[in-house]
């Protein structure tokens, strides 16, 4: 079983921002986890003027404001930190760092303070450089009473074999043991768009084929899952053809999934590729929790 014993979410005092602080509260509340509520603010100068600098009274506010974004949130340790950087995502990463975090917390769609806190900046760089757990909370993501613990019901884990995404799934795994949910693992099937051109031979069976690579993705996928979780979980595999994050995206909202947990890889051009396709398109799109997992080092 995951363990988790410091959660960090950094905020901006906007309505996205207070809707991932009460994931993060749950989510630190469900682990007996401390949380730290983090604000960055941008000191960087513009042009030829010199960094700004943050007095005593704008420090105060900025910690009283943290503490009302937490007020409806009861039981768990918070802690409150301001922080001057001239980049906001390596601020984030270092005191990730610092605080040794099991997990991060963001709100996709934050607007002032961290500033340009959105998918594109802050959230990518942060999904691509990380090693940190990290959750993005969209913006349409359900709301979560203060006063309960988070209950995933219907965990959704896509799965293409990778080691990122065998780590997503042995998260994915133990959270649905810990909530007793149903837990679907996935598999897409991505048909190359140069195939769809090709004309093949007459006695050419394309259905025989795809049928096979789906009997063996699914004898796969099966393979990974331990007897014992599903003692303790309800497993369902499936395997389907197309473009993999469009898949994610149905599959995740037929089954009314209330968590994604999925795998990032690599950190040079090819991640970039497979990122911008995948990861970073289901977190823009989901509207639920995404808890995104970069492979072990």
């Amino acid at each position: 079983m995951i363990t988790m014993s410091r959660i960090l979410c950094p905020v901006d005092f906007s309505e996205h921002s207070a809707h991932a602080v009460a994931h993060a509260v749950a989510m630190a509340r469900w682990y007996e986890a401390r949380l730290t509520m983090l604000y960055v603010w941008i000191n960087q100068g513009a042009a030829d003027l010199p960094p700004l600098v943050l007095g005593d009274d704008q420090r105060a506010h900025f910690l009283e404001d943290m503490r009302r974004l937490a007020s409806p949130h009861q039981g768990v340790s918070i802690d409150f930190l301001v922080r001057e950087a001239a980049d906001v995502h390596q601020e984030i990463l270092d005191q990730t760092d610092a605080l040794g975090a099991d997990l991060l917390v963001l709100g996709s769609h934050g607007r002032t303070g961290v500033q340009r806190l959105l998918l594109g900046s802050v959230t990518e760089k942060l999904l691509r450089r990380g090693m940190c757990p990290l959750m993005v909370v969209p913006r349409g993501a359900p709301g979560i009473d203060p006063a309960e613990l988070v209950r995933f019901e219907r965990i959704l884990c896509p799965v293409d074999f990778s080691e990122a995404s065998l780590n997503a799934l042995t998260y994915a795994m133990s959270i649905a043991q810990e909530s007793d949910a149903d837990l679907t693992v996935m598999h897409a099937i991505e048909v190359p768009p140069e195939l769809s051109e090709y004309m093949p031979p007459a006695d050419f069976n394309l259905d025989a084929i795809r049928a096979a690579a789906v009997a063996t993705s699914l004898e796969r996928l099966r393979d990974l899952i331990p007897d014992s979780v599903r003692t303790f979980c309800t497993v369902e595999t499936t395997v389907v053809e197309g473009a993999a994050y469009r898949q994610v995206l149905h599959v995740a909202a037929e089954r009314h999934s209330d968590l994604i947990v999925m795998g990032v890889r690599g950190r040079g051009a090819l991640d970039v590729l497979v990122f911008g396709s995948n990861t970073a398109r289901v977190t823009r799109a989901a509207t639920c929790p995404v808890l995104v997992l970069r492979q072990p080092r």
